[in-house]
């Protein structure tokens, strides 16, 4: 969430921030007209107070000196005036609320050193780790391949439970499961993480605070009638688990990696993404989150992404690093790296990892602070980030390694994980 006393100090500011976001002015302006309301609206309830303390302790003083008479017309202006505060507190409740309700709208504002752009295609890649593999033979795509050899099964899983939807057996199935394990000790044992097991079905608040709520409810899977969701990301329940904490500033940078299964509504059509494991409704991803001070986020971000580069780069997998522009940021985030591994099948580079500094627009909405070096509350930083998609880590793996066999060789870093060289 924005701050709306800086809004207000400096307007300008957010208006070409979120201006670069694509984000209309008129939602600006809609949140300044309730927040001027608001403060009109404490100000007369204050009025009303000090009014109402004023008769009252006027008319202790009359029936004190026995002016009965006088006290009683007094007291029928204090009983309009208590009858006005009500008022004024029940419209100041729903001003609140309305204006809280617009202020989860509004995006984070973009880093200033984020490159201005109008779409994707201003994304601007910083660097390229490795070569894409020259075949051959002619490579099949991991929707092919996977069901030739028994190991991938779409008609199953659509039987179960419809489109976009995947069953791994045998080898792929071991391979997925060491691709996580391989994640969570690189990153608990080599990066210092702390690794946390989370509840995949959280509560409205929680979804708040993440931002998931309420622009991408449509996307969500919600049980009813407990209202709990299933998460989307570990980054939900990782962030929210601290809400309404002050955090030791001595335990400062906090870094958790967390395992999970992630559930997504995938609506609309995207070219072969509705084709195999790309973009499917349930997959697996690790997740890691820091909690930061304001004055380290940047750097932060930068070992954040360092670390989920660390994998690909273990797994031998091609990549780039791709900084995106103003236009494309997702909701929360003021400053973005996306890695991009190579797949074969699209003959290009495709999102593996997303990392982001959330800057404090996390923290304020789920209220984590820390104290200062004034021993003052302030919000924490927030930064989270794939380290990595496991579903695409092992669609690439078997890309990028197939052989003309048909089977798939396994990264060196994998065979201890996997027990074989090769699999299929």
């Amino acid at each position: 969430m924005i701050d709306i006393r800086s809004l207000r100090e400096d307007t300008d500011h957010f208006r070409q921030a979120l201006k670069a976001r694509n984000v209309s002015e008129d939602t600006l302006d809609e949140v300044l007209q309730l927040d001027e309301s608001l403060r009109a609206e404490l100000t007369r309830l204050n009025q009303l107070k000090a009014e109402r303390n004023k008769v009252s302790a006027e008319v202790a003083r009359m029936k004190a000196s026995g002016q009965n008479n006088e006290a009683e017309e007094l007291l029928e202006r204090a009983r309009v005036i208590s009858n006005l505060v009500k008022e004024g507190d029940a419209k100041i409740r729903q001003v609140e609320e309305h204006l809280e309700s617009r202020l989860l709208h509004v995006p984070n504002i973009p880093h200033s050193s984020v490159p201005r752009g109008e779409s994707e295609s201003d994304n601007v890649v910083l660097q390229t780790w490795g070569n894409p593999p020259v075949f051959d033979f002619e490579p099949l795509p991991h929707w092919e391949l996977g069901p030739k050899s028994g190991m991938m099964d779409f008609e199953r899983a659509a039987k179960l439970s419809g489109a976009r939807f995947s069953i791994l057996r045998g080898h792929l199935a071991t391979l997925s499961r060491a691709l996580v394990n391989f994640m969570i000790e690189l990153h608990v044992r080599e990066h210092g993480y702390q690794e946390v097991s989370l509840p995949h079905l959280v509560k409205r608040e929680t979804m708040l605070a993440s931002g998931q709520l309420p622009k991408f409810e449509e996307e969500l899977y919600n049980s009813r009638p407990d209202d709990l969701f299933l998460i989307p990301t570990a980054e939900v329940p990782l962030i929210a688990q601290h809400s309404n904490e002050i955090l030791e500033s001595s335990r400062l940078p906090l870094k958790y990696a967390s395992y999970t299964p992630c559930y997504r509504r995938e609506a609309g059509s995207y070219g072969k993404d509705v084709r195999g494991m790309i973009r499917v409704h349930q997959f697996d991803k690790v997740e890691l989150v820091w909690f930061t001070r304001p004055e380290e986020s940047e750097a932060a971000l930068q070992r954040l992404t360092s670390d989920a580069e660390e994998v690909l780069q273990r797994l031998e997998l091609p990549y780039r690093v791709v900084e995106l522009c103003t236009a494309d940021l997702g909701f929360a985030s003021s400053k973005t790296y996306d890695l991009e591994v190579w797949l074969p099948s699209y003959g290009n580079y495709k999102e593996i990892s997303s990392c982001s500094n959330t800057t404090d627009f996390q923290a304020r909405r789920a209220n984590i602070r820390y104290r200062d070096s004034n021993n003052r509350p302030a919000f924490v930083h927030a930064l989270n980030g794939s380290g990595v998609a496991v579903g695409r880590a092992l669609v690439a793996i078997i890309e990028n390694f197939q052989r003309e066999d048909g089977t798939i060789r396994v990264p060196d870093t994998l065979v201890p994980f996997v027990g074989k060289e090769v699999v299929g």
